[in-house]
């Protein structure tokens, strides 16, 4: 759904009215939300026992599975769902390795509301909890939870069903294995069962795709039927009679793609057993680790060490900008600032990264100077409060640990990450080979395989390549075009000092600065545009410390006595786009979209019903600019879904706004190329 220039709010919450009983009924909808006798029995019974699972996951003929639900509502069905996938990988290891289930909600229920729900379930209790610790605030839009070390997908897409099917539509790609149809009942929520729904389910099934639901009403068994599956009345649950189950026997016609289809790609290689991932910073660490959970082998060549250049600082930032009105920069800065905060709090909990050594989600403030900006966001942010408040100078203080002259954002879910020791810790895994200090390598087609060389010896080949090489990206061959831009960027590293250890969040202002660890603070940073200076200067020194002695007026004396040329300097370039977005997606062939799209130079307004040529199996990952920390872990999850021809985890819009093809469309429609 596009969104751009909408006010940024959050969605209405469902209204509970929890009875004598304590069951919980919709005041909206006037029904329950699952049945009053047993409602984890009904779950089984409805939906697991009604799409035959997990008979259905052991006799799977490919990797991952997918259960599609039309309303999360409490959540119930994917707990009993995510338990019973639990027994079934530990008792089989063969079949459906990968559980992908997507579900849409348009009134989310509020956090609290959810935690009461599930307290009479305590055999759920584990889930229960994991569930609510990586709960997403009630954004628009698809938010990705990674469970089960990555074996088990929830994508939560909180949002109106008549707007996200035409969104899983979009790319014309049939994933689902099962659904779950889960509304409230028709008479109650007739938008959750019109008619016009039933084509799109058909549409995005693969063959032998199965439907359950509780309802037995006629209307439902006869437009399943008229959409193509083969419908049966089952028995129901408890005193209901009956409920409905029906498969696709046979695919079902696609709709065609309306305007120019140019970020659709026309073809797609069969799912990679092996990758080659060309950088080893933050972006090509991410697409490595996110690729290896899939279970491809995947092979890593870093020019120089690991994180060795942009991705190499002492410390970096996770945050997000917030604005008032959605955006496509502002839309996918939430998505992956979300993802990334439930990512690295799983890897700071499981032991992967080091508890105050090697990050910390500590909160974050971000300044504001602008009165009238946090005015027009405190009302936005009441109801995202897991996302973000407006705070006061005094209770900006306590939060920081250090006085603050000014009001801002409080981020409760930010904080910092050792960027280098997060590279290592993804690059753990049985499946990822890693080719460090491999000097500059050159990417090849060979006999249907790309073939990665260095010094004219071949180092390794595989289907699929992925390049993440920063700022080198545009030197492989057919990457010339890439309008990339380099930022230099000089961070200052300040020794522990007892006074500034006192800072208890990161404090971003027009530069930032992270609470300390063994080594000191990290302080950033500058930005020079096409500045090619790999030497760091005193200037750039002092234009750090100045800024963070005007943030934090307490430090001014002492951060002024401090030797500019004494104190640890890093020069690196951050890799940026025009459009300030990164660059994600199969890359396009050039000279085939010139030829597709050409005639966009003359009416940059028509529909060219031609969809994307792109080079076989190669992908791109970067332009990241300042925010890899934030903005890299969902981009690699967006690209191994590409990869994968799995369900993706943003929206059309966003997956079009990433796309690397969107230069290439821009200068068509400007008469540039």
């Amino acid at each position: 759904m596009n969104r751009s220039n909408e006010p940024l709010q959050a969605l209405v919450p469902a209204e509970l009215d929890w009875g004598d009983d304590g069951n919980p009924v919709s005041t909206r909808f006037g029904d329950i939300y699952f049945s009053r006798d047993n409602g984890l029995a009904e779950s089984r019974h409805v939906f697991l026992a009604g799409n035959e699972l997990p008979r259905r996951w052991r006799e799977h003929g490919s990797t991952d599975f997918t259960i599609a639900e039309t309303g999360f509502g409490s959540g119930l069905n994917f707990l009993v769902t995510w338990q019973a996938w639990r027994a079934y990988r530990q008792q089989c290891h063969s079949g459906a390795r990968r559980l992908h289930y997507v579900s849409i909600e348009k009134f989310p229920l509020a956090r609290d509301d959810l935690q009461r729900i599930h307290t009479p379930w305590p055999s759920l209790a584990g889930l229960c909890q994991e569930l609510l610790a990586r709960y997403p605030p009630p954004l628009p839009g698809p938010h990705r939870l990674l469970l089960e070390h990555g074996e088990l997908t929830l994508d939560l897409w909180w949002g109106d069903i008549g707007q996200v099917l035409p969104d899983w539509l979009y790319r014309r790609r049939a994933l689902v294995d099962a659904w779950y149809l889960d509304g409230f009942a028709p008479a109650r929520n007739a938008a959750m069962w019109q008619a016009g729904l039933w084509p799109q389910v058909a549409a995005l099934s693969r063959p032998g795709a199965t439907v359950a639901t509780f309802t037995a009403a006629g209307a439902v068994r006869r437009n399943l039927a008229a959409a193509g599956f083969k419908v049966l009345k089952t028995a129901g649950f408890g005193r209901k009679r009956e409920q409905l189950c029906a498969a696709l026997e046979k695919p079902v016609a696609m709709p065609a793609p309306a305007g120019t289809a140019w970020d659709i790609p026309r073809s797609c290689l069969p799912r990679p057993q092996e990758l080659l991932v060309i950088g080893g910073g933050l972006a090509g660490c991410h697409t490595a680790a996110a690729c290896a959970r899939r279970g491809i082998r995947v092979t890593l060549l870093e020019r120089e060490g690991i994180a060795s250049a942009a991705s190499g600082n002492a410390q970096g930032i996770l945050y997000t900008r917030l604005s008032h009105r959605h955006s496509p920069a502002t839309d996918f800065a939430l998505a992956s600032y979300g993802f990334a905060a439930r990512l690295y709090r799983q890897m700071l909990e499981h032991g992967e990264l080091q508890q105050g050594q090697q990050g910390e989600l500590c909160g974050c403030l971000q300044q504001v100077t602008d009165s009238s900006e946090l005015a027009r966001m405190r009302p936005v942010l009441e109801s995202l409060a897991s996302l973000a408040r407006v705070v006061d100078p005094v209770t900006a203080s306590r939060l920081v640990g250090v006085n603050q002259p000014c009001a801002g954002y409080w981020l409760p879910e930010a904080g910092w990450i050792q960027p280098a020791a997060l590279c290592r810790a993804l690059l753990q895994h049985p499946l990822i080979t890693v080719l460090a200090q491999s000097g500059p390598v050159q990417l090849g087609r060979e006999a249907g395989s790309w073939v990665a060389s260095a010094a004219g010896e071949p180092l390794a080949r595989a289907s699929h390549a992925v390049v993440a090489a920063g700022q080198h990206s545009a030197a492989f061959h057919g990457l010339d075009w890439l309008p990339l831009r380099m930022i230099r960027g000089q961070t200052t590293q300040l020794p522990p000092d007892p006074v500034r250890a006192r800072l208890r969040a990161v404090l971003c202002h027009s530069g930032y600065i992270a609470p300390a660890n063994a080594a000191g603070q990290c302080v950033g940073a500058t930005f020079g545009l096409d500045d090619p200076d790999p030497a760091p200067r005193t200037a750039d020194q002092s234009h750090n410390l100045q800024a963070l002695a005007k943030a934090l007026p307490d430090w001014e004396t002492q951060l002024a006595e401090l030797d500019r040329g004494a104190l640890p300097a890093r020069v690196a370039w951050r890799c940026a786009s025009p459009d300030y977005l990164p660059l994600v997606g199969p890359v396009p062939d050039r000279e085939a979209f010139v030829r597709d799209y050409g005639a966009l130079r003359d009416n940059a307004r028509q529909a060219i019903a031609v969809a994307g040529s792109c080079v076989p199996g190669l992908y791109l990952n970067t332009g990241h600019g300042s925010r890899g920390l934030t903005s890299t872990a969902l981009a690699a999850e967006l690209l191994a879904g590409q990869i994968c021809d799995e369900p993706l985890p943003l929206e059309p819009e966003l997956v079009r706004a990433l796309a690397p093809a969107r230069f290439l469309i821009r200068d068509l429609r400007r008469n540039r190329l």
